[in-house]
């Protein structure tokens, strides 16, 4: 279900593209370039950032849920989507953290 829930939302965001911006946060957002998302992902990664410092809590899960759904819009800006994210973490699962950090390196 948690993955059906971010597919949803991706799909959602995909048919945003092209829309007026005028009638569309996300449509604004993609009309204003990968800039201006990245500014948003970064904004929201610091409300995350306090959220944590003030305590967790509900106020973090609200705060990590606005940083996906920035980061949602801006794998959509580069044409890819929450499965692709989905799948890297996939194929991680059962690695040493370290070894593929380390295979990383290496790479």
């Amino acid at each position: 279900m948690t993955e059906q829930v971010l597919i949803e939302i991706q799909n959602v965001i995909d048919s945003r593209k092209g829309q007026n911006p005028e009638t569309s946060y996300v449509a604004q957002l993609l009309h204003k370039g990968g800039d201006k998302i990245l500014k948003k992902v970064i904004e929201e990664a610091g409300e995350v950032l306090m959220a944590s410092k003030d305590g967790g809590g509900e106020h973090l899960v609200y705060e990590v849920a606005d940083l996906w759904f920035h980061t949602q819009v801006l794998l959509a800006h580069h044409g890819l989507r929450v499965e692709d994210v989905v799948n890297e973490l996939a194929r991680r699962q059962g690695l040493s953290g370290l070894a593929e950090k380390a295979a990383r390196k290496e790479g």
